[in-house]
């Protein structure tokens, strides 16, 4: 059971940067099934990171033939300041009718939960799947933030979760969601 003290510890932060100049333990990236580099978050990791995040994600799908959505695998952060990156496919947004926001939830989670097995203190995720794959930005902040709420709630070695806004909106959204939800044993910050 988590002490009060203990609960204080956890925070969650809501900033505006770029993900790939954060120094944490792990970020996460809002990667395609396919591991091999793609456009927005994806394509700035792997060319910020350099030849050895990809060299990494070729191993993997020597291995596994890639990342299925809402599964989450993990190589070196190469050039990053960070120590990982977290590879997480989500969902592409058909209607809401194809379990969209479970797989999104799964990706979240799972990406945690591999921080976690790692026992990394500190994890940074992007707004997945909101861009290209055109999931709804508010519904996605939502699953967002009650999912990792609940898995810092419980989790035992990550203290600090981020999430990273690329933009205005984003970063606008995540605040009035932070006011909507009583978080009162986590620090929102």
């Amino acid at each position: 059971m988590t002490t009060k003290r203990e609960q204080i510890l956890k925070t969650i932060k809501i900033i505006k940067c770029d993900i790939t100049q954060i120094a944490v333990e792990a970020i996460v990236n809002a990667a395609n099934t396919s591991l091999l580099g793609g456009g927005g978050v994806d394509g700035a990791i792997h060319r910020k990171g350099g030849a050895a995040i990809l060299a990494d994600c070729q191993k993997i799908r020597a291995k596994q033939g890639g990342c299925a959505v809402g599964e989450a695998v993990m190589t070196t952060a190469g050039n990053l300041p960070a120590k990982y990156v977290i590879h997480t496919a989500g969902p592409t947004w058909v209607d809401g009718q194809h379990d969209e926001a479970l797989l999104l939830e799964n990706a979240y989670l799972n990406s945690f939960r591999l921080a976690e097995s790692l026992e990394l203190k500190s994890i940074a995720f992007p707004n997945i799947s909101t861009g290209i794959y055109r999931f709804p930005k508010q519904l996605a902040a939502q699953i967002a933030f009650t999912s990792i709420a609940d898995e810092l709630r419980n989790g035992r070695s990550v203290e600090e979760v981020i999430f990273v806004c690329f933009d205005d909106e984003n970063f606008n959204m995540y605040q009035v969601i932070k006011n909507a939800l009583k978080l009162d044993d986590i620090a929102v910050i």
